[in-house]
């Protein structure tokens, strides 16, 4: 039985530190810089395909595996199907039940609650940003969102130079960490396309988009 960590930050300034720290105790530790929103996390993959059956895989909070219930149901099942067990550092120890059979109920049953809880918690957020934005609306004060990247960002840059290079959408997110469907959006803000073509589907798309 070994116990194998997995860490997670939303971008490469971000720093690993902290949960590193945490998960000192752990013989393994796979780590991503990328969103949890992304499905393409290199060493989260390389972390599920590497533990065996009888493994512990440790996180600091359970949204380091992933941002939505979905996210986090297909990975913990994956874990489960391997023969291995889910500790996650900031909720209730199950240490002292002998029982591993006992214990294991008992973790995944508060998993599951923490994964409701957090869930319920991230749609009050969205609803509450819903009416605020329907109450500045009303009042003509709405300007929308702050942008996450200027026209002269170095990270933006360089995501376009990859692009007009050929790299895919893929393979920009993998590089810069800038999510491939941000990505689009701020080639269609700044007209960045590799020929008339792809402009031309592009401003289509955007037409039926906005029906």
């Amino acid at each position: 039985m070994s116990k194998i960590g997995y860490a997670r930050v939303s971008s490469k300034e971000q720093n690993l530190d902290r949960q590193l720290e945490a998960l000192d105790s752990v013989s393994k530790v796979f780590s991503d810089k990328i969103s949890g929103q992304s499905t393409e996390r290199p060493q989260l993959k390389a972390m599920l395909e590497y533990i065996r059956e009888g493994d512990i895989v440790v996180v600091t909070e359970l949204d380091r595996l992933g941002r939505n219930n979905n996210d986090l149901t297909t990975i913990m099942n994956e874990i489960q199907q391997k023969g291995a067990t889910l500790e996650v550092l900031n909720l209730p120890s199950m240490n002292g039940i002998d029982d591993e059979n006992l214990r294991r109920l008992i973790n995944n049953l508060v998993i599951e609650l923490y994964k409701y809880q957090a869930e319920a918690e991230r749609k009050k957020i969205k609803e509450r940003q819903q009416q605020g934005i329907r109450i500045a609306k009303g009042k003509g004060k709405f300007q929308g969102g702050k942008r996450k990247f200027e026209e002269n960002d170095p990270r933006l840059n360089l995501a376009f130079d990859l692009y007009l290079k050929g790299y895919t959408d893929k393979e920009v997110e993998e590089q810069t960490g800038i999510n491939r469907r941000t990505f689009r959006r701020y080639r269609q803000r700044y007209n960045i396309y590799r020929d008339k073509l792809e402009k031309h589907l592009n401003k289509n798309q955007s037409q039926i988009n906005e029906r």
